[in-house]
């Protein structure tokens, strides 16, 4: 039984190289879920397997800075001379009609976020280990050393980062990520500020 008709956003957030996307694609995997992706707006050159409007919309610069101008996105960020955004008008009509709406974003991105809607729920996605993501980063063969350094040097200021988030997820296996996150957001449910207007009307019946 849901208590509030209101849907929660859901922030997944975390630095690069520490497996956001592939969380976010097995959590979405997962049967019997209400929840609803909200895709992202990026200046980035497509990855091998990435379909524009899935997972993320593909724009050039020039849209994307006509974006921020028109003020149309709820957060955006630079980050290795590419722009990533959220398109906000998505988010509030999938909020209003109860989804539950998941964001995948950089850290950057998601204390703009925190700062408009702090009602939102913040989940750091951390490596287990330094080592770790250095060899994810690596491994992605993808990008050339001097942005993997680029990125690795982020990172270390992005963990710093993570007390200003709600929870934080180790992504040591990604099924146990998945599983906790889900609790998250089951747990958010039933916090008292949330449940206690629905409760109180459903008593009323």
């Amino acid at each position: 039984m849901k208590l509030n008709e209101k849907g929660l956003l859901i922030v997944i957030s975390g630095p690069s190289g520490v497996g956001k996307g592939t969380v976010r694609k097995a959590l979405f995997e997962r049967k019997g879920h209400n929840l609803d992706f909200s895709v992202s707006m990026t200046t980035r050159k497509p990855r091998e397997g990435e379909v524009d409007g899935k997972d993320y919309f593909f724009v050039t610069k020039e849209e994307f800075e006509k974006e921020i101008k028109k003020g149309n996105l709820l957060e955006y960020a630079k980050f290795v001379n590419n722009y990533y955004g959220t398109p906000k008008d998505r988010v509030f009509e999938k909020l209003k009609a109860g989804k539950e709406v998941v964001l995948e974003i950089e850290v950057q991105g998601a204390l703009q976020v925190k700062s408009k809607m702090q009602e939102a729920v913040f989940i750091f996605i951390a490596p287990p280990s330094w080592k770790v993501l250095e060899k994810r980063l690596t491994n992605r063969g993808t990008e050339t050393s001097d942005i993997i350094m680029e990125r690795l040097q982020k990172a270390k200021n992005e963990i710093m980062l993570a007390s200003s988030y709600d929870y934080i997820v180790i992504n040591d296996e990604v099924e146990n990520a998945v599983d906790k996150i889900i609790a998250i957001i089951r747990a958010e449910h039933a916090r008292c500020e949330r449940a206690l207007e629905g409760y109180y009307k459903l008593m009323e019946e």
